[in-house]
């Protein structure tokens, strides 16, 4: 009993040191916080795996969190804090890629995917259609014709009752 007690302060320690590992920059102006925090969600670690530097707790991302607030501080625009960092970590620090003439495949690729999806797929519906109109034999033809005759002449009769 005593050992889960140490476990459960140790476990409860360590989560702990892991929030606290990524800082809070402070700005005196509300809209240079909201700036701070919404490039920060928009730029992503180059460290991790797609996920973004306020999230992060890696080195680089706390130099990058670093970086940004110093550059708004200094009165930087978005777009020059996203250059500034695209310029020193390269394109993969952005959620959206530019269209550009080494991206358009990233753009292009899920348009181009769902018109071939839908072409497989008139194409699976023609040919089906066509495969079951095709293969009835000589005998289930004769026997639709007939079973279609009988119900245009019951309709027939129905109409003359009324």
């Amino acid at each position: 009993m005593a050992m889960m007690r140490w476990l459960l302060v140790f476990a409860l320690l360590l989560t702990g040191s892991a929030q606290a590992a990524i800082e809070i920059q402070s700005f005196e102006d509300p809209t240079l916080t909201e700036r701070y925090e919404g490039l920060s969600k928009q730029l992503r670690c180059p460290m991790c795996q797609n996920e973004s530097i306020a999230a992060s707790s890696s080195p680089i991302s706390a130099d990058m969190r670093e970086r940004v607030a110093a550059m708004l501080r200094e009165g930087a625009t978005d777009a020059e804090v996203e250059a500034a960092m695209v310029d020193r970590f390269g394109d993969y620090v952005r959620y959206d890629p530019r269209f550009e003439e080494r991206t358009w495949i990233l753009w292009g690729l899920p348009l181009a995917l769902i018109v071939v999806g839908g072409g497989v797929v008139a194409g699976f519906v023609v040919r089906r259609r066509r495969l079951d109109a095709d293969n009835l034999s000589h005998d289930e033809r004769g026997r639709l014709d007939e079973l279609i005759a009988r119900h245009d002449t019951e309709d027939a009769g129905r109409r003359d009752d009324t």
